[in-house]
């Protein structure tokens, strides 16, 4: 192990890392408060503020897995639909398999310049996490109860919201609606067989209610799906610690492009043809499985200096009124002072290490 690969691994760089984050996801929080008054003025300006604020806090996160540690990414697309990618307002269907493909997700929209207004469905008490979900409610992420009945109304009274936004936007989905686990696994496909639907190997059932929703009130603002399918080289299981510690992984992802106007309108027949698409994901797995690679050429973009750009600005910003704090509470030889400074290191790391063990996916539905 290298001397900086060491230094990753040590918990004061990754309390440096968190703290930074936090902080100035708090201060992003602040100025999007501020931006409250401009909605009534000039609503579309404010949302182009808020874009860019939110892309101050996502992009730390790409950061972390482009710039620290140094994984990399290789799309295998159509090379007629790649140059579209970035150019249109998009609906992208991931599989949920990893603790990271929700970041790989925003590594995607990154790389084609859709990341300050990438958008997704998430649970409704995650609007009341601070830097994230504070971030999520100026950013008009849709937010669900998980109740069909009130979700129906209110997701596409939201979804219907979008449709003047000024911004291109991808609106990211995970239809299995949790992460993929072998109990899980073993669960859906009782109930597939239960159905009488053919079964998959390598995804759950998806859930078909929320992606009619979303794809019946984007008609006309979206102008395709991205069907997207990831894996990992080697048979790796990346996790957000190993991120942490700048462990390098290896991503590949499929996506193909379908027109939108291709999806039927009809409630069942677009259930159906979610499922037939969940069976051509499950072929393409086990392709790669087989073979290592998806099925397509390689039209891999290139990292964007941006997200390390943002990362060092809000870094620079905010580690050197830390160190002038902590140089004060060396020099004052407070006893008192330095054991809360050990207390609060012990408390963060704690909490750091409780966080990258789980994940969203650990919430009660």
């Amino acid at each position: 192990m290298g001397l900086l690969q060491l230094l990753k691994t040590q918990f004061l760089c990754h309390l440096i890392i968190c703290y930074v984050f936090v902080l100035s996801g708090l201060i992003v929080n602040v100025l999007q408060l501020c931006t409250l008054p401009l909605w009534f003025v000039n609503k579309q300006l404010a949302r182009r503020i808020n874009v860019r604020l939110c892309y101050c806090i996502s992009s730390q996160m790409v950061a972390v897995l482009e710039w620290w540690s140094g994984s990399e990414c290789t799309l295998y697309t159509d090379p007629k639909s790649y140059p579209l990618y970035g150019k249109e307002n998009a609906i992208v269907v991931l599989n949920h398999s990893f603790e990271i493909d929700f970041l790989c997700g925003w590594t995607f929209c990154e790389r084609f310049g859709v990341l300050g207004s990438s958008k997704v469905l998430a649970k409704k008490e995650l609007a009341y996490v601070p830097v994230i979900g504070w971030m999520w409610y100026f950013l008009e992420i849709v937010f669900c109860k998980r109740k069909w009945e009130e979700d129906r109304r209110t997701v596409a009274q939201d979804l219907q919201n979008l449709k003047d936004y000024p911004e291109k936007f991808w609106f990211l989905l995970y239809c299995e609606g949790t992460r993929f686990t072998p109990k899980k696994h073993q669960i859906s496909m009782k109930v597939a067989e239960t159905k009488g639907l053919a079964k998959l190997k390598y995804h759950l059932l998806p859930r078909t209610k929320g992606f009619w929703v979303t794809v019946q009130n984007l008609r006309g603002s979206a102008a395709a799906v991205y069907d997207s399918t990831l894996n990992f080289r080697n048979n790796e299981t990346p996790t957000l610690l190993g991120i942490l510690n700048g462990k390098k992984y290896h991503a590949d992802l499929y996506v193909r492009r379908i027109p939108l106007e291709s999806i039927p309108e009809d409630e069942a027949e677009c259930a159906a043809w979610l499922h037939k698409l969940y069976q051509e994901k499950d072929s393409f797995q086990e392709q790669y499985a087989q073979t290592g690679h998806y099925p397509g050429p390689i039209m891999s973009p290139s990292r964007r200096p941006w997200t390390l750009i943002n990362w060092l600005f809000w870094s620079c910003l905010l580690l050197y009124p830390l160190g002038l704090l902590l140089a004060q509470l060396i020099s004052s030889g407070s006893m008192l002072t330095i054991l809360a400074s050990v207390a609060f290191c012990s408390a963060a790391d704690l909490t750091s290490q409780i966080l990258s063990g789980g994940s969203l996916d650990d919430w009660p539905d």
